[in-house]
C-alpha cells in the first residue's frame, strides 16, 4: 500500500495544530524554514490507528537555516519570535537553525555532526529513513528523499547516512510502545525486531 503527496499533506492538516502551524510560520520569514519530524509521521500513524490526531506527538519541530549569524543569541531571537506566534497552541514548538548544529551536537549526544548547507540537510540526518519528512513553510512544499511508502507501511529502518544503530534501536522501541503494529528492520540482525532489547 502507498500514500500520495496529496494524501499525505491533507492527512496531516487532519491535525488541528500541524495546520495552525503550516499557515501561521509561513509569514514569519524564517529562512528556509520546514516542519519536520514526528508531527507529520506520527500523524499519519495515529490516522492508521484509529488514534486521535495528536496522540503521541511529544513535540513539533521547525528547522530553519541561516549561516548569517551563528550565535546563540540570533537563534534565540527566531525561537523566541516563533513562540510569540504560537503561544496560544497547547504544545511545545521546537525551533532549531540547521547551520548551527554541529556546534553542539557532539557536548550534548557524544557523536561527531557535519556541518549542514541547508535544512533539508538535518532531516537526512534522521536515525530512521520514514522520518525523513518535512514540509517547507514557504511554498507547502513536500521534501520526503525516501518518498512515503515506509512511512505509511510503518517500516524503520535505519538511515545509513546517521548509522547510529543503538539510538535507532531506542527511537524505535519508543515508536513501537505508542504504534505496536509498526515493522523494525535491523539489518545487523539478519531481518525484522519488532521488539528492540
Amino acid at each position: 500500500m502507498s500514500l500520495s503527496e496529496q494524501q499525505f499533506m491533507e492527512s496531516v492538516r487532519r491535525n488541528p495544530i500541524n495546520a495552525e502551524l503550516l499557515n501561521r510560520l509561513r509569514t514569519l520569514g524564517v529562512p528556509e524554514a520546514i516542519l519536520t519530524a514526528g508531527c507529520l509521521v506520527q500523524m499519519v500513524w495515529n490516522l492508521k490507528s484509529g488514534y486521535d490526531p495528536q496522540y503521541g506527538i511529544k513535540d513539533y519541530d521547525v528547522f530553519y537555516f541561516d549561516d548569517a549569524d551563528l550565535s546563540w543569541e540570533a537563534e534565540d531571537l527566531v525561537i523566541r519570535n516563533v513562540q510569540k506566534a504560537v503561544d496560544d497552541l497547547p504544545v511545545k514548538v521546537e525551533v532549531r537553525n540547521q547551520a548551527r548544529v554541529h556546534l553542539w551536537y557532539k557536548d550534548k549526544f557524544g557523536a561527531e555532526y557535519p556541518k549542514l548547507q541547508k535544512a533539508e540537510d538535518g532531516i537526512d540526518r534522521y536515525l530512521t529513513l520514514c522520518t525523513r519528512v518535512g514540509i517547507r513553510l514557504h511554498d507547502g512544499s513536500l521534501y520526503a528523499p525516501d518518498g512515503l511508502d515506509d512511512m505509511w507501511n510503518g517500516i524503520l529502518r535505519l538511515n545509513p547516512a546517521n548509522p547510529q544503530r543503538g539510538l535507532f534501536l531506542d527511537k524505535c522501541a519508543q515508536y513501537v510502545q505508542r504504534w505496536p503494529w509498526l515493522t523494525i528492520i535491523d539489518d545487523q540482525i539478519g531481518g525484522c525486531d519488532p521488539q528492540p532489547q
